[in-house]
């Protein structure tokens, strides 16, 4: 007897899957797959193929070989400065607006008074579109009225914060990080908030600071929220794009790769196949910092 309800039990532990169990099955994972693939997969490799033809969207597409990236990198005077805005996009971000963040998390999950109205405060930002940061940008750094350069008192001789090859870059970039501080802030918030609070009594028995108990302690257990915030930080730097088209369609000292793709295959020239060859650049350079990232930080991660 108990040897045939063994039988049972395992036949009923083997049940197959009906048909109408398949079919659910099919469509709730069939259904997100091939959106994946229509809206992302497929213009991804579209692209790629693109980049080696010339095709201005209507007539025949014409096989060029190499010859868009030869043209990119050798007969394109705004690619180069492009390329560099966009390192220099990623530097600032992930060196000092993602580091403030952090410090912002910090002090807030030590309940400072008024923390919740901080951290209101500064998330408020990250609800925003960056375009209407950039309009924001426009009303504070304008020459004609706005906002420093009156308090500056400079009506006859104003600053050109956004005219100024020498200084937009560097303003746009202040203001874009003004809303990534405030999404890494949460973040990290989120991350300090899960630390079990013994693992920081456990240092200060063993006579360990605030800064060790940090670094040592608590910044380890955050591995999780460091790769979200890289990845993100990587993607925010590199797809930048519609605050510098608000402030001045992305010219004179703002040039970026995502700007050089619309202006190319969206632009009167329609040169879809050398515009697609930038955005295979951009995409190289994405998966390159993200994948580089991510690989030290599960290796650190198997390492402890």
């Amino acid at each position: 007897m108990p040897l045939n309800i063994t039988r049972h039990a395992g036949r009923r532990g083997l049940r197959r899957f009906t048909r109408r169990d398949l079919a659910v099955l099919g469509v709730l994972l069939g259904i997100p797959i091939l959106i994946d693939i229509f809206i992302i997969w497929g213009p991804t490799l579209a692209s790629i193929g693109l980049s080696f033809t010339a095709w201005d969207g209507i007539g025949d597409v014409h096989w060029v070989g190499g010859e868009n990236y030869d043209n990119l990198a050798n007969n394109y005077p705004v690619f180069w400065p492009a390329v560099r805005h966009n390192l220099l996009w990623l530097a600032f971000l992930g060196l000092i607006a993602t580091p403030f963040g952090l410090f912002l998390a910090i002090l807030i999950d030590r309940g400072v008074r008024f923390s919740r109205f901080y951290q209101s405060t500064l998330y408020m930002p990250v609800v925003l579109s960056l375009a209407i940061v950039g309009f924001i940008a426009q009303l504070v750094l304008g020459t004609d009225q706005g906002a420093i350069n009156t308090m500056l008192a400079n009506r006859d001789d104003p600053i050109d914060w956004l005219g100024n090859s020498d200084l937009n870059l560097w303003m746009i970039m202040i203001f874009a990080s003004w809303r990534h501080v405030g999404y890494v802030m949460i973040l990290y918030l989120a991350g300090l908030k899960s630390v079990d609070p013994e693992l920081k009594e456990a240092a200060a028995i063993d006579g360990a600071n605030a800064r060790q108990t940090f670094f040592r302690v608590v910044f380890p257990t955050l591995r999780p929220v460091n790769v979200i915030v890289g990845v993100i930080t990587v993607i925010e730097a590199l797809r930048a794009f519609d605050i510098v088209y608000a402030v001045n369609k992305g010219r004179n000292g703002l040039e970026l790769l995502s700007v050089l793709i619309t202006d190319n295959i969206i632009g009167e020239a329609s040169r879809i196949g050398f515009g697609s060859a930038i955005a295979v650049v951009l995409l190289t350079f994405s998966l390159g910092f993200i994948v580089t990232f991510l690989v030290q930080e599960l290796r650190g991660a198997r390492d402890r």
